[in-house]
C-alpha cells in the first residue's frame, strides 16, 4: 500500500511505521539528488509556513527555511521577542489564528506538550523541531547519514549513544533505531539513565523489529558499533549543571582510544551539534577556566576521517525538506 502522509503532524517518531519512516529516508534521499543535480521540483509552491522557536538555533531554523525556499513556499519566523505567543496571547489562541494563515506549524522550545497543543488547536500540520523530550527531525537526518556510509541494511547496524542517554536526542534515536531494527546501545552512567517507560515502550517495538537495545557502562558494549554518537553534556538552560555533569561524564568523552573499542574500521562519528571538541568557543574557554574539561569529544575523532558530523548537519535540511513535502506539498 502506497504511503500516504498528507496532512499529518510530524510530532515524534512513535507516531510513523518502519513504512512510513523508511518512505520519509527516501524521498529524503531523493530530494537531495535532485537538488545536487540542480533540478527545482517547486512542490511547496502556493504554500505559507511559521516557524515558532522560544529555543534558539542554528541549523534547524536554516534548514526549514532553505527547504522551503527550495520547494517554493513561504516562511515567516516568530521567536519570543517578536510574538505575543504564551504572553499576551495563549498558545491555544495562537495557534487558531496561524492555522488560518499558514499551511504548516514548526515549533522548537521546552515542553512537548505545547508542541501537541499547536497540532491540537492549528487545525494543520504541525512539526517539532525540539522539544526536551524529543527531536524527530534529527533522527531522520541521522539515520539518513547512517544509511550513506554503509553497506549494510539498516537492521543489520548497531548505533552507540555516548554520555547522558536521557536525553532528548537519545530518546529520538532509540525510536528510530527500534522502530527500523538497529541495535542500540546507550552507553552512560547509570544516574542519567533513561526512564524506565522509555526503555520498555523501546524493547517493546524492538521485538518486533529485530532491535536489540541496551544500557551500560561498560567499555565492551562499543564492539561492533557502526557509528557512535554524543551530544554536549548540558543543553540550554543547564549551565548550573555543568560541574555535575563534568564529573559524570568525562569518562564518556568520546576519544580516538574510545572509538578503537568498536574495533570496527568502517564505524562513523555522529553530532547532532554544536559540539564542544575544543576550547575555541567563549562556553569552553570560560569553563576550562573555572576548571572545567566540557568537551564531550575531542579533535581527532570530530575532525578525523571517520566523521561525519557536517553531512549530517546537511542532511537536515534534506530530511526536514521531505517532511514538510509528505505532510502539505503538491505530490
Amino acid at each position: 500500500m502506497p504511503v500516504n502522509l498528507k496532512g499529518r503532524n510530524f510530532l515524534t517518531l512513535k507516531d510513523f511505521s518502519p513504512a512510513e519512516i523508511r518512505y520519509l529516508l527516501d524521498l529524503a534521499a531523493d530530494l537531495k539528488a535532485k537538488k545536487r543535480a540542480g533540478i527545482r521540483t517547486n512542490l511547496l509552491v502556493g504554500k505559507n509556513i511559521v516557524l515558532l522557536f522560544e529555543k534558539t538555533s542554528t541549523r534547524t531554523r536554516c534548514a526549514f527555511e532553505v527547504a522551503a525556499y527550495d520547494e517554493g513556499a513561504g516562511v515567516t519566523f516568530l521567536d519570543s521577542k517578536s510574538s505575543q505567543m504564551g504572553k499576551k496571547e495563549s498558545m491555544a489562541d495562537t495557534a487558531k489564528v496561524l492555522g488560518r494563515f499558514f499551511d504548516g506549524i514548526e515549533y522548537r522550545g521546552y515542553d512537548q506538550a505545547v508542541v501537541e497543543g499547536l497540532a491540537k488547536d492549528s487545525g494543520i500540520p504541525v512539526w517539532n523541531g525540539l522539544t526536551d523530550v524529543d527531536h524527530p527531525t534529527q533522527a531522520l537526518a541521522d539515520i539518513m547519514t547512517l544509511r550513506e556510509n554503509t553497506a549494510k541494511p539498516l537492521n543489520k547496524c548497531k548505533l552507540v549513544f555516548c554520555g547522558d542517554t536521557r536525553n532528548n536526542v537519545a530518546y529520538c534515536l532509540m525510536y528510530i533505531c527500534c522502530k527500523l531494527g538497529i541495535d542500540y546501545v546507550g552507553w552512560g552512567p547509570k544516574e542519567l539513565a533513561p526512564a524506565k517507560e522509555v526503555v520498555e515502550y523501546c524493547r517493546k517495538v524492538g521485538a518486533e523489529t529485530g532491535a536489540k537495545v541496551e544500557f551500560g557502562e561498560e567499555l565492551a558494549l562499543l564492539k561492533g558499533a557502526d557509528a557512535l554518537y554524543t551530544d554536549i553534556w548540558a543543553s540550554m538552560g543547564e549551565e548550573d549543571k555543568i560541574p555535575e555533569r563534568v564529573k559524570q561524564l568525562t569518562p564518556y568523552r568520546v576519544t580516538k582510544e574510545v572509538f578503537e573499542a568498536t574495533e570496527n574500521p568502517d564505524c562513523i562519528f555522529m553530532h547532532c551539534l554544536p559540539s564542544f571538541h575544543d576550547f575555541n568557543t567563549t562556553m569552553a574557554a570560560s569553563q576550562k577556566e573555572l576548571g572545567y574539561d566540557i568537551r564531550e569529544v575531542t579533535d581527532d575523532v570530530f575532525l578525523g576521517p571517520q566523521s561525519r558530523v557536517f553531512d549530517e548537519a546537511e542532511n537536515r535540511m534534506h530530511t526536514i525538506k521531505a517532511v514538510m513535502v509528505a505532510t502539505i506539498g503538491n505530490i
